[in-house]
């Protein structure tokens, strides 16, 4: 079996941290920031939803150039964007110059992560990419679990400027740690057509968005559900983490064994499951469990799905299948937190975590769709073997 602990994949699991480690600790800070510069919160919305608005546009084109460029060039210009981009969240001075850093460190954001997960896939072997994809995927789950801690304790005791300069020098170890990084070079063929869109991967993206839209409702609006019943959010996050971080080596390593789809259903009815019992909790034990399912479901199927996608197409087509897949998830998070806040301010929490049970219903039923596809996939692997 073909080693995945490489040199190569440490080095890009090291830098999506960094990178992400510098990302989160400015998600709970950069409202609190925008609202001292005056801005009024009706404007909130139109600055924050800049950087969601810009990463998707861009990801498609991105993906398209991965797969006819190589990944180096966009790992490195997209850490340099994102870096800039924070460092000048200090000198802002206005709603203009806000909502363009926005745009930048979305450009940024997506140029760099969608670069590096396509990268991984080229370095993992591929009969251990769903163990190699779980692992590289912990680097995220850590960096969002400690990354809003530090972030709320530097605005706290120190100051935004220094915030800033942290989140862009951790930007800055991940640059250098790229340009460390040894990055096989693909082979490509300038002369065929350039491919932003791959239309066999639309019913697995639109399960992918129907997840993330679950994700979305969880991050925006467990804290404030927390609150309502007298619970720390805090417990939920950390739970959840625990749950994640202890369930995706191993849905990786069954992922490799069993294949996809016998992974992403049970995680998929985990995860509706945990988002049920939310919507009917009141008090801290039903938040709990649901914290563990949560973890176990979504973090077991996210990483899957990505692998899912990356298998379906070709491997010149790595790029595209990634920048689709992580359009998709951004485009639930961000579509998510805004549909979810009108059920929220009309309906209430219990109807809200029911929309996101449902939402996870409808990416089971996308998901029992294509899996006839995935299945013949894996039977044409064994019969080639």
């Amino acid at each position: 079996m073909e080693r995945l602990w490489t040199k190569s994949f440490i080095g890009l699991t090291l830098t999506l941290f960094f990178l992400c480690f510098g990302f989160y600790i400015l998600l709970p800070a950069l409202p609190l920031y925008i609202k001292q510069l005056g801005v009024a919160e009706s404007r909130l919305g139109l600055i924050i939803g800049g950087f969601t608005l810009s990463a998707v546009a861009a990801r498609p084109f991105i993906g398209g150039l991965l797969d006819r460029h190589g990944r180096r060039i966009f790992i490195v210009a997209g850490l340099i964007v994102l870096t800039v981009a924070t460092f000048l969240y200090s000198w802002a001075s206005g709603i203009l110059l806000l909502i363009l850093l926005r745009i930048l460190h979305g450009l940024g954001w997506a140029m760099s992560t969608t670069s590096i997960g396509t990268s991984i896939t080229d370095v993992i072997p591929a009969q251990r990419r769903g163990e190699g994809m779980g692992w590289y995927g912990l680097s995220m789950t850590v960096s969002m679990a400690i990354g809003p801690i530090v972030g709320v304790w530097m605005v706290q005791n120190a100051s935004f400027d220094r915030l800033f300069l942290l989140a862009a020098c951790l930007s800055a170890v991940a640059i250098g740690i790229a340009l460390l990084t040894k990055i096989p070079s693909i082979a490509v063929n300038k002369q065929t057509k350039m491919v932003f869109f791959e239309k066999t991967l639309l019913p697995l993206s639109a399960a992918a968005f129907f997840l993330a839209l679950t994700y979305g409702g969880i991050t925006t609006f467990v804290p404030l559900f927390a609150e309502s019943i007298q619970v720390n959010s805090g417990t939920f996050f950390l739970v959840y983490a625990i749950a994640l971080t202890l369930t995706r080596p191993v849905a990786g390593k069954l992922t490799d064994r069993y294949g996809e789809a016998a992974i992403i259903i049970p995680s998929l009815v985990i995860t509706i499951a945990a988002l049920v019992i939310l919507s009917l909790s009141h008090g801290l034990s039903g938040v709990l469990c649901a914290a563990v399912l949560y973890g176990i479901g979504f973090g077991s199927a996210q990483p899957t799905l990505q692998t899912a996608a990356i298998n379906l197409v070709p491997s010149t087509k790595k790029g595209v299948a990634n920048a689709s897949y992580f359009t998709a998830m951004d485009l639930g998070i961000g579509l998510g937190s805004i549909i979810l806040g009108l059920v929220s301010q009309y309906l209430g929490y219990l109807y809200l975590f029911a929309v996101c049970a449902l939402s996870g219903f409808v990416s089971l039923v996308i998901f029992i769709g294509i899996r006839g596809s995935l299945l013949r996939r894996e039977e044409d692997k064994e019969v080639n073997v």
